[in-house]
């Protein structure tokens, strides 16, 4: 269970992770999802960036922040700006997430807790597939949503977002993926997103994008 941060933190100075360097050239990403992790940590390969991803699992723990801003923006700055403060490394922070237009934009920044806190996929998932069963393909449409967030300690922060249109199946297709992605056909293809190859995945997704739009801060804040 996620707590919220501690109100002194808006002022407490970076510390760095002790037995830890705070290099130039490592980055924070704050999160426990290795999926994420690792479809980060290859996009910056490709982008030829000579950044050390920290994940998590890489620092000295501390409690994540309970995401508790109603935009994925806000929530992208909130992760990124408690993790710096935590570590004094440079943080990067997404927050992502699926917004179906006939649900208004939900299940939006509730994506992950659709079907209640702690829902695993599988769960999430099949309550979507109900929520829709009696809805038309043709008004099954929905987009996947990334803000991306890096907070620096010199206090500068930077925020950059992502979006892939497409339409929801009435079924889950397709095991390279987590999340929606079974269930998610991007626009112009027939596959779903869990059946689609890393590197063409990397190219059209709403993570992809907003790390595009992020790589040139990182090579001018990081270099």
């Amino acid at each position: 269970m996620t707590r919220p941060p501690r109100p002194d933190l808006a002022t407490r100075r970076p510390e760095p992770v002790e037995g830890r360097s705070s290099t130039p050239t490592q980055l924070l990403l704050a999160t426990n999802n290795a999926h994420k992790l690792t479809e980060l940590r290859r996009m910056l390969a490709a982008a030829q960036l000579d950044i050390t991803v920290l994940g998590l699992a890489d620092v000295e723990p501390y409690p994540e922040p309970a995401e508790t801003e109603p935009t994925f923006e806000g929530n992208a700055v909130l992760k990124a700006r408690y993790g710096m403060h935590r570590t004094g490394l440079p943080t990067l922070a997404d927050d992502s997430g699926l917004a179906v237009d006939l649900l208004n934009g939900m299940p939006g920044v509730r994506s992950a807790r659709w079907s209640g806190p702690g829902a695993s996929d599988e769960e999430n998932n099949a309550l979507l597939l109900r929520q829709l069963a009696d809805v038309d393909a043709p008004l099954r449409v929905a987009r996947f949503v990334c803000a991306m967030a890096l907070v620096l300690p010199t206090g500068r922060s930077e925020v950059r977002r992502g979006e892939m249109a497409g339409r929801l199946l009435d079924e889950l297709r397709g095991s390279n993926g987590f999340g929606y992605d079974p269930m998610f056909v991007p626009e112009g293809e027939r596959r779903t997103y869990a059946e689609m190859a890393a590197a063409e995945k990397d190219a059209i997704s709403h993570r992809g994008k907003a790390l595009r739009l992020m790589i040139p801060v990182l090579a001018d804040a990081l270099a």
